[in-house]
């Protein structure tokens, strides 16, 4: 289903481009608000990410997967936006303000709160594989391509990431406890 919807894309089909959109925007926004915490930026590095689908459909490999590409783009997308030095606003802020941030199951956030907060926390290197990983469900080797990584440099930043979520939620925990 997807190849057709890309060769039509490829050929510049606007009703095309607008379906892959709804298919796959919901699910790039809440990666990007991950990588970025803050769905204003999160939402510049969408449109911007499927722009540059649509301009760049041409260099997508036919018989590979969609998504990895995609996220690859995303990615980069999200590094070129922090890089820039923005100000940013934190997921927390959002809730406390109860804006809204697209698709965000409220129950199945609160559930996994402290996970998620801790996740914020790790430094990019750390939280965008293990979001990709965790989250997406990307395999490691996919990971690697969309980050452009080693894939035994995305093994040590899961495994080092896992170890500064455990330390983090341990932290959290015995502060809770004492309290």
């Amino acid at each position: 289903m997807d190849d057709i919807l890309l060769q039509r894309v490829r050929n510049k089909d606007k009703e095309a481009f607008e379906v892959l959109y709804n298919r796959y925007a919901n699910y790039a926004m809440r990666v990007a608000v991950a990588v970025t915490k803050s769905s204003t930026l999160a939402s510049d590095v969408v449109q911007e990410t499927f722009i540059r689908v649509y301009y760049n459909i041409d260099r997508f490999k036919y018989g590979h997967s969609f998504e990895p590409w995609l996220y690859k783009i995303l990615i980069n997308e999200c590094k070129r936006i922090l890089k820039k030095g923005t100000k940013i606003t934190y997921i927390s802020d959002y809730i406390e303000t109860g804006s809204d941030i697209p698709q965000v199951d409220e129950h199945h956030f609160e559930e996994y709160e402290v996970l998620y907060r801790a996740i914020e926390d790790l430094d990019t290197k750390f939280r965008v594989p293990i979001i990709l990983k965790y989250l997406k469900c990307f395999k490691e080797s996919e990971i690697a391509e969309i980050m452009e990584l080693n894939i035994n440099t995305v093994k040590s930043r899961l495994f080092k990431g896992r170890q500064k979520l455990k330390k983090m939620l341990t932290h959290r925990e015995e502060k809770e406890e004492i309290k």
